[in-house]
């Protein structure tokens, strides 16, 4: 029975593309889709519970799978499966057990997204409290976690890290000996940046204890302990102000229900003539819901928001809106960067945790790539302040800065 609801379901879910299904058993292949205008996958269902799960809870269902070995594309053609799964959400073929299972999690999403200071410190651990050396597995040499900046054609990792931090802190507007509020400061990068590259006295927030040691450690190496403080501590404990406030891949764990209070506490953080730039991802469609796969094994908590979600918190904030940049394909460039520094690692990642936890990995970043190139996943920067002009009225201000910085890396 289970077999035959997969079927129905594949076939008015694959409207680009094909899928081929072998199995369970003995069951012969199935194909699904034209055919035609996306990837042509074969996968074989290793499992008998497969099919009844894959109904059940579909994009819980497929990630599971995949990460106990109880499906096996052919090739290993993650990137193919992946691929013509987002296209066709994308193109519109859906389920009605699909549709059921999404109208289920927007009805439920604010009580998901609630992040109250104790649970928003479990859902940090949760994630970036894994061993540090993972992420040196595929990160940059700065660690930076967060969406490079891609300007130029076959850049490597590290230059649009580099540049994605020039661009940020060329809008943020640096005079030697500002105070700066780094809200989510990761393993340190931005703030000690910020400090060495810009005269800056940056104060970072973390909730993982993991970030927050490696980032002290690294001020302390760096010399800059003296400029450069870290805190563990919830952003909503700070209490200072700020002459500039950055936060770069923070926002997605805020949660909707409390947008309001971390725009306040923008807002109140700054002061007069201040300057804030928040980087986070973003959807370029209407509010939606967290991937339950997602949420269970990467970000509990975490969601992409819409940007008209954003802005009417920023509107009641009382800051001033002065620039709202939208990144693309940067986000995908990044991740592939990201998946091709993991498999040429993955001997050591298996070392340190286990093979369903790299299938794991390997999904997230794949399944996350596939988001931005072929779904609606894009990065928003907003740049806020406390008045009108405390920023230029034109972006010509960033250009010349980055012309010169282009030409002295060549």
């Amino acid at each position: 029975m289970w077999t035959r609801l997969l079927d129905n379901m594949l076939s008015r879910l694959v409207v680009v593309g094909r899928l081929t299904l072998e199995g369970p058993g003995r069951r012969g292949p199935r194909s699904f889709g034209p055919g035609e205008n996306g990837p042509d996958v074969t996968i074989r269902i290793e499992d008998d519970a497969v099919p009844r799960r894959l109904v059940l809870h579909p994009e819980l269902g497929v990630g599971e799978a995949y990460m106990d070995g109880t499906i096996a594309i052919e090739g290993d053609d993650l990137h193919g499966l992946l691929e013509l799964l987002t296209r066709n959400r994308r193109a519109g073929g859906s389920h009605w057990v699909i549709s059921a299972h999404q109208a289920a999690q927007m009805a439920l999403r604010r009580i998901a997204q609630s992040n109250p200071m104790h649970r928003a410190r479990a859902n940090v651990a949760h994630h970036y409290d894994l061993s540090g050396e993972l992420y040196d597995l595929f990160l940059d040499a700065d660690k930076q976690y967060s969406c490079g900046y891609f300007p130029r054609a076959g850049m490597t990792l590290d230059a649009a890290q580099e540049a994605k931090k020039r661009h940020i802190a060329g809008k943020l507007l640096l005079e030697p000996g500002m105070r700066v509020l780094d809200i989510g400061c990761g393993w340190g990068g931005m703030a000690l940046t910020l400090a060495r590259d810009h005269g800056a006295r940056v104060v970072g927030v973390t909730l993982s204890k993991e970030q927050h040691a490696v980032a002290t450690r690294r001020a302390e190496m760096a010399g800059l302990s003296d400029r450069v403080e870290f805190r563990l501590q919830d952003y909503r404990k700070v209490r200072e102000d700020f002459d500039r406030i950055v936060s770069v891949g923070m926002f997605e764990h805020v949660g909707v229900p409390h947008y309001g209070e971390y725009f306040q506490n923008v807002h109140d953080r700054l002061a007069p003539g201040g300057v804030a730039l928040v980087h986070t991802i973003g959807r370029s469609s209407p509010p939606g819901v967290t991937s339950p796969w997602i949420s269970k094994y990467i970000f509990p908590g975490g969601y992409i928001p819409a940007l008209s979600e954003v802005m009417t918190p920023v509107e009641r904030s009382g800051l001033w809106t002065c620039d709202v940049e939208v990144w693309r394909l940067h986000y995908a460039e990044t991740l592939a960067h990201w998946h091709e520094r993991f498999m040429a690692n993955i001997d050591r990642a298996r070392e340190l945790y286990d093979e369903r936890f790299c299938r794991m990995w390997r999904y997230y970043l794949v399944a996350s790539e596939m988001s931005f190139r072929h779904h609606m996943h894009c990065v928003f920067q907003l740049q806020l302040a406390t008045e009108r002009d405390a920023v230029p009225l034109t972006r010509d201000y960033l250009h010349a800065p980055q012309e010169r910085a282009r030409m002295a890396a060549e």
